[in-house]
């Protein structure tokens, strides 16, 4: 990986006649974690949907590197996964199948990695059923399991451990905490507390106006 930094600049964002993001400032690099709080309306969903470029905010800019991420949005979109409220799954492809198509239109992906990826996530004994089938918690794995084999540097992850047992709370934990060992960064919505090393970890409130 490069000597990667994702920045936020002065972000302003309105929805409507609302004023979601004012002025918002981040800064997160290579080994970091970003755990962006706040309850429920203050605009963590649209935080990371600006940075992704999926919404444009109205000022302020977003930097990968450096460099606007809106003067070369397929290049940025190459170095980034997104996983959103809903994992990004086919519901009658199997979890083996979804990984191999979704992961598959980025690189060639094989069936040791497969098997890999949906070992660690604890999927090995449902990983032949249909996604449909499956409650929202293994879902939640499998998209997971999509994320570990990636290979991008910058993870953008909105509540990532939604409809997770305790156990699932950590293995998120530990997959950020490998990816951060790795060189990646991550950039994270969620409500509580991340199970990541306090040195490696980043916060940013957003405040209800």
């Amino acid at each position: 990986m490069s000597d990667c930094c994702l920045q936020g600049e002065n972000l302003h964002l309105w929805r409507g006649a609302r004023h979601v993001l004012r002025g918002v400032h981040f800064s997160v690099t290579r080994g970091e974690c970003l755990q962006i709080t706040g309850s429920n309306g203050t605009g963590k969903t649209s935080l990371l949907r600006t940075v992704s470029g999926l919404m444009y905010a109205e000022e302020g800019r977003v930097l990968w590197d450096g460099r606007d991420v809106r003067k070369d949005l397929l290049g940025f979109h190459a170095d980034l996964a997104y996983i959103g409220h809903e994992p990004p799954l086919k519901a009658d492809l199997t979890p083996r199948e979804n990984l191999r198509y979704w992961i598959g239109v980025r690189r060639p992906v094989s069936r040791d990695e497969e098997d890999q990826a949906l070992h660690r996530v604890g999927a090995d004994s449902w990983s032949d059923r249909p996604v449909r089938t499956l409650s929202a918690g293994q879902k939640r794995r499998v998209a997971l399991a999509g994320l570990a084999l990636m290979a991008v540097p910058l993870w953008l992850l909105d509540e990532p451990t939604t409809n997770l047992d305790t156990e699932g709370q950590r293995l998120v934990g530990s997959l950020i905490e490998e990816h951060l060992a790795a060189g990646g960064l991550v950039v994270a919505a969620i409500h509580h507390d991340l199970s990541v090393s306090a040195t490696a970890l980043r916060r940013l409130e957003l405040a209800r106006e």
